[in-house]
């Protein structure tokens, strides 16, 4: 069961100041003192008595997208109505817990709300690799985080987890400090799982705090690597993807792309991903999906990074 704040706490994430009536125990917190207009997200709890958004477009029964407002009802967990780049309405189902409702908060609905603020969000984890940042992406189950983790291991700080901001200067924004990994994960890391929170009570799913592993920094995008598990290769092999391939792929791995289209973003999320393809190294891992050796797809991505370096 949740329990709003009787006064809204103020958290860091994203370059961003966000005021939330709901506990964000992954966000690092802001000292109190700032100026109201110092705010620049507001989370909130309300009543939502929509079906449809004037000017919209609905992506599905549970989705609606205009221009600068996104409308999604999460079955069993409540609705979400974002806002302007500047607001979250929250109605939660009765009974719900906090953690599910966290879960779709800094997931779905802050994808929404970095769009309607202008980045290109990808759907991946950001490593910072001296003053630059390298960037995993990849469908669900690549192993993303399992990676991100892997690097973290061998001293490397990360910048954020499954969504990832970047702005018009080709800069990774830092989100919080965790990653989230399955439990299967985990072992293969030799992280315990006992002392750690889950994202959700129903889920084999939890919260690895990053602690001094996170980088609080914006840094600008060098590498992208999309991971690439397949029954068709014996050994991992990293291809580098060139001239007008390049768009495409980073097309394919927004974050919830769909949004754009509703959000009108088509032709500006374009530029920007042309943009970006100037800027980086983007390649291909594929490596086998039987057998998977962490520590061996580290090596393999490290090597590649300092022959582009």
């Amino acid at each position: 069961m949740f329990t709003k704040n009787a006064k809204a706490s103020r958290y860091g994430a994203y370059d961003l100041v966000i005021q939330s009536e709901l506990n964000l125990p992954e966000l690092p917190v802001r000292a109190d003192g700032l100026e109201a207009d110092a705010i620049d997200v507001q989370v909130q709890f309300g009543s939502i008595d929509v079906d449809r958004l004037q000017g919209g477009e609905q992506m599905s029964p549970t989705l609606w997208v205009a221009r600068q407002q996104l409308w999604m009802r999460i079955p069993e967990v409540g609705q979400f109505l974002i806002s302007n780049g500047q607001t979250i309405l929250i109605d939660p189902v009765p009974g719900v817990d906090e953690d599910s409702i966290r879960l779709f908060l800094l997931g779905s609905a802050f994808g929404a709300l970095l769009f309607q603020r202008g980045l290109l969000v990808m759907h991946g984890n950001a490593i910072q690799i001296k003053d630059q940042c390298l960037i995993c992406v990849g469908r669900s189950g690549a192993g993303k985080s399992t990676t991100a983790a892997g690097f973290m291991q061998r001293g490397y700080s990360v910048l954020a987890d499954d969504v990832v901001p970047i702005n018009g200067a080709c800069q990774a924004l830092p989100g919080f400090p965790r990653i989230k990994l399955w439990k299967d994960a985990a072992e293969q890391l030799s992280v315990g799982t006992d002392a750690l929170r889950r994202i959700r009570p129903t889920l084999e799913k939890f919260n690895l705090p990053l602690e001094r592993a996170f980088s609080l920094q914006k840094l600008p995008v060098r590498w992208i690597y999309i991971l690439d598990p397949t029954d068709e290769v014996s050994e991992i092999t990293i291809t580098p993807i060139q001239g007008m391939n390049r768009w495409k792929p980073l097309q394919n791995n927004t974050y919830r792309s769909h949004y754009l289209k509703g959000m009108r973003l088509q032709a500006e999320h374009l530029q920007l991903c042309g943009l970006l393809a100037s800027r980086i190294h983007l390649a291909r891992v594929r490596r086998p999906t039987a057998g998977f050796e962490l520590e061996a797809l580290v090596d393999a991505i490290l090597k590649d990074v300092s022959e582009q370096s």
